[in-house]
């Protein structure tokens, strides 16, 4: 299976290089869990790489995904925007029914066959569209197979279990449709290990078993550790992460590195939390070589 990057830094190797192209990814999480960040990460990445982009929204409207992605350290999305390499549907307020049924069949017929990443934020409001259990499955699985023919789609579902351990009734029929599924675990009265990413299955794939830390950083989004990391024992000086950074500079893309040299240069030792200098270059490294 060829592997596409996911845009989350820390992620790839624990999905074997990155999730598997023209495949099907839920991402499952509680509100505050950073779903739209993970989706906004995953359309951003595509664009770097010279894919043709959709983000759909189901439920919030355009400026406020534009205004999240802003927020998130990322102003080019109006150039993706003014170019047409980035199109958003918006099906806020829609009979997902009829949506689903009608106009997704016209949508498929104009992109079909060009290789796009599709992200579908949030999957909710189409489970709560209809009460039948087999209609639900059936809108659901139309869904992602039609816009499965367009690229590789990306979907985040709302967690409304109280204990984050999947058992709400509405992740029952994505997570078996899905051919990767991923768990962001939070917990906001938990402490420092109040964020945790699991990857439930990645059909096809090898994959961690693990639970994984991870943090949401201005500028960066998602950062996942790996697992694998030496935990601090002292602050680091900004200005080291500065200089590792400018030792890799090479490595990275003209524009990218300029990007991470103003992100960098403002992060708080706070907002890095026990990820370490090496372990963050290292995640940038790899998901632009």
């Amino acid at each position: 299976m060829k592997k596409i990057k996911t845009g989350v830094f820390g992620l790839n190797p624990l999905l074997d290089g990155g999730i598997n192209e023209n495949s099907t990814t839920a991402v499952i999480g509680s509100s505050g869990a950073g779903k739209t960040t993970f989706a906004i990460q995953f359309i951003r990445k595509g664009l770097e790489s010279g894919q043709e982009c959709i983000f759909v929204s189901l439920d919030e409207n355009k400026e406020q995904i534009i205004r999240e992605a802003v927020e998130m350290g990322w102003e080019e999305i109006m150039d993706y925007l003014k170019e047409e390499t980035l199109v958003f549907i918006d099906a806020s307020g829609k009979d997902f029914s009829n949506f689903i049924r009608k106009e997704l069949h016209e949508f498929v017929a104009d992109w079909k066959g060009v290789g796009a990443r599709i992200a579908i934020d949030p999957l909710t409001p189409v489970i709560w569209a209809v009460e039948n259990n087999y209609e639900q499955r059936e809108l659901i699985t139309m869904l992602l197979k039609q816009t499965r023919k367009v690229g590789t789609v990306l979907c985040t579902l709302e967690e409304h279990g109280t204990e984050s351990d999947l058992s709400g009734k509405e992740t029952i029929i994505p997570m078996y449709l899905a051919d990767c599924v991923i768990h962001l675990r939070y917990k906001a009265m938990e402490g420092p290990k109040n964020r945790m990413l699991k990857i439930v299955k990645c059909r096809n794939s090898w994959h961690s078993e693990d639970f994984h830390q991870y943090r949401i950083i201005s500028g960066l989004g998602l950062v996942v550790q790996q697992g694998d990391f030496e935990k601090k024992t002292k602050k680091e000086a900004p200005a080291e992460l500065m200089k590792m950074l400018e030792k890799n500079a090479t490595l990275l893309p003209e524009g990218v590195y300029t990007k991470m040299h103003k992100t960098l240069k403002s992060l708080s030792d706070s907002e890095l939390g026990d990820i370490t200098h090496p372990e963050l270059i290292r995640y940038i490294v790899d998901e632009y070589s």
